[in-house]
């Protein structure tokens, strides 16, 4: 098993291979979304990829796993628990996207390298993490009003590493950073574009709602 010490170093070594500018095919034809599930009763974990069309948020293909989760809970090191069933749903997938939003961090991490940067460095495509709540750094409460931003600075050295953005009026922002291959500044306007509707974008929401049916399927066929 990887132990602590060896995943730190992973993270070192992975982190010099991302790339914070723009590398992608456009116009972008298809989006995912990156998500896993954990149980609450088992040590079950499930991971999902929803691919959608980028004009229309129809959903052009889906890919679950659902494993035991492999690597102990260790605050910074949360990708590598979450990127085995992830990386097992990639492979189950029948159309590949042009770029990927995880629900979690790309560089907004304490060392620049949270679940997007690793999913991206991996299969070295474009990724954006969006995480719910602040990971890492200090920022300003952002404008009221959809599409207010407000830089994420980093505790250490004071450099931006993400932006908190409002994706609804008057609701809690989301962290928007660069995973790997996208620019901050269109890792921002592609996550709101995607929340059209609501906080999240769609993208992660309906990766969100494969991951709990497969989790929910895999308990029906195997019970406790």
């Amino acid at each position: 098993m990887l132990t602590e010490p060896d995943a730190v170093a992973e993270q070192e070594k992975l982190r010099q291979q991302i790339i914070t500018e723009n590398r992608f095919r456009q116009p972008i034809r298809y989006i995912a979304g990156a998500d896993v599930e954990y149980d609450k009763d088992t040590n079950l974990i499930a991971g999902a990829i929803a691919v959608l069309h980028y004009d229309t948020l129809e959903l052009a293909a889906v890919a679950t796993h659902v494993m035991e989760v492999t690597f102990p809970y260790i605050p910074g090191l949360f990708s590598f628990r979450e990127m085995p069933p992830l990386l097992a749903a990639w492979e189950k997938l029948t159309l590949k996207p042009d770029l990927i939003i995880c629900d979690g961090h790309g560089i907004a991490h304490p060392r620049r390298f949270g679940l997007a940067s690793h999913l991206g460095t991996i299969l070295d495509l474009p990724t954006i993490g969006c995480g719910k709540t602040r990971l890492y750094g200090t920022f300003a409460e952002p404008g009221a009003r959809r599409g207010s931003i407000s830089p994420l600075l980093a505790e250490d050295d004071q450099q931006v590493i993400g932006n908190a953005l409002r994706t609804q009026d008057n609701i809690n922002p989301v962290f928007v950073s660069t995973g790997h291959k996208v620019s901050l500044d269109t890792a921002t306007a592609i996550v709101l574009e995607m929340a059209r509707l609501y906080r999240l974008p769609e993208t992660t929401r309906i990766a969100d709602h494969h991951g709990r049916l497969a989790m929910e399927a895999y308990k029906e066929k195997n019970p406790l």
